[in-house]
């Protein structure tokens, strides 16, 4: 009777392993499907900000504030910033980057100084 009630407990437990197994195996489960909802809904409940560009023409200033805001909100990096920097130049703006050598048309600070100094308010004339 003994060795029937062990083989009976060793059945048992090793359904018990079985089971917690697939508990397991259907948590991840459920977990990827939670994670990849999360992605697609945090695309679609964030906020659309228009695409900003600066000819040369407007404030270099104001532009740069609102390209910040823009980043901040975005949650862009250095590089991801100077990237959209570059692409929203145009006209006597977008001249400015020929001034830039090839491998710092990436680096932010390098853009934004050339700009400042190109655009910045010091070159007005003061009336």
């Amino acid at each position: 009777m003994e060795k029937g009630q062990k083989e009976m407990k060793g059945m048992v437990d090793e359904v018990n392993r079985e089971v917690q197994r697939k508990i397991v195996e259907v948590e991840e489960k459920v977990q990827m499907k939670i994670e990849d909802v999360k992605s697609k809904v945090k695309g679609k409940i964030e906020p659309t900000i228009k695409s900003l560009t600066f000819d040369g023409q407007t404030s270099w200033r104001v532009f740069k504030t609102q390209l910040d805001v823009v980043s901040s909100t975005n949650g862009w990096t250095d590089f991801v910033k100077a990237s959209q920097l570059v692409a929203s130049l145009s006209g006597s703006a977008a001249e400015v980057l020929q001034g830039i050598p090839a491998d710092k048309l990436t680096d932010l600070t390098t853009i934004e100084k050339a700009l400042e100094s190109r655009f910045g308010n010091s070159h007005l004339t003061q009336f």
